[in-house]
């Protein structure tokens, strides 16, 4: 099995190393990472400037641009080799619910969605579960365009209660922005942290990760809201 590894928290995070030793076991392992922490560049791509990829270590890359960029790359051209699935993380943190649309972790696997191989987004921790799954999409592959988004609780060995497939919660609004000044006295702004699980009920992520279970979302690239299409149809007067 020829496994393609990409994050977002760069190539020196150790959590992509902790990544590429559970998949080692289980095929040729390659790894093409952002040259730094792109955290939150969701599925950006450049295409304004030229992108540059640089050996690091045996099989293992890094690129001067975003996660989407590293699995295009890959996927599209850098290597002779033909993947056969795509893994990203670990990430330094969760992605739960609203955090799936900014994690430069989660739109590297979709990208490798889109360029037609089966992808996993793992963050927290424990590298372990996502060797697993790996390991049960090559016995019994998933169907259809999916992307896994999963999640595990940071918990000692052993005290992990199990597995759950969840749906996305969601979050409430966005802290305030922290308002600031440079050196020179003129304004700068931070992001505001993001808000607490606000549908986050039994079901969801947040409240699979927060019993202490790895919840594992399927995901879709597909943002058609298909129910919405009669009504939008009506509302507009189209025939």
């Amino acid at each position: 099995m020829k496994i393609l590894l990409s994050n977002d928290d760069g190539y020196r995070a150790s959590g992509l190393d902790e990544l590429r030793r559970a998949m080692l076991p289980l095929g040729q392992v390659t790894v093409v990472a952002p040259d730094r922490n792109r955290s939150g560049a969701s599925n950006s791509l450049t295409l304004e400037v030229p992108v540059r990829a640089f050996r690091y270590d045996a099989d293992c890359w890094y690129v001067n641009g975003t996660p989407t960029d590293c699995v295009h790359l890959a996927i599209t051209g850098l290597f002779d080799v033909e993947h056969d699935i795509v893994v990203s993380g670990v990430n330094d943190g969760a992605n739960l619910g609203d955090d799936t649309l900014y994690s430069g972790t989660v739109a590297a696997a979709i990208e490798g969605r889109y360029l037609g191989l089966p992808a996993i987004a793992v963050s927290l921790c424990v590298a372990r579960i996502a060797a697993d799954l790996v390991q049960r999409m090559r016995v019994e592959p998933l169907q259809g365009p999916v992307v896994l988004n999963v999640n595990v609780p940071d918990l000692p060995d052993g005290d992990l209660k199990g597995i759950r497939v969840t749906r996305l919660g969601a979050r409430h609004r966005s802290k305030p922005i922290v308002r600031a000044k440079d050196p020179r006295g003129r304004n700068v702004y931070w992001i505001g942290p993001s808000g607490e699980g606000q549908d986050a009920g039994a079901g969801t992520d947040f409240h699979a990760v927060a019993e202490g279970y790895a919840s594992i979302t399927p995901l879709q690239v597909d943002l058609t809201r298909h129910s919405a299409l009669p009504e939008l149809q009506r509302w507009l007067q189209l025939e």
